[in-house]
């Protein structure tokens, strides 16, 4: 894995963004300091549509609306 600082990387983007794509991955510093990495996204981590709904509904337990409807949201700049 290179290491690249924050300014190189905001300046070369592009470039390391091909590199990624290769399958590079690539930590970015600032002073010094690891802030973030780029690297290809894991499509093997995939979810099954009925484990995604079951983990939303799951969410949405205790959650309520204090009475408001959607329409009211969107009317109101919440939705």
């Amino acid at each position: 894995m290179i290491t690249v600082g924050a300014y190189e990387a905001k300046t070369h983007l592009s470039a390391l963004l091909k590199r990624v794509e290769q399958g590079e991955r690539i930590t970015i510093t600032k002073h010094g300091v690891p802030v973030a990495v780029l690297q290809p996204p894991d499509w093997t981590r995939v979810e099954e549509p009925d484990q995604v709904i079951a983990a939303l509904k799951t969410f949405r337990l205790g959650k309520q609306l204090d009475g408001l409807s959607i329409r009211e949201m969107i009317e109101q700049g919440r939705g």
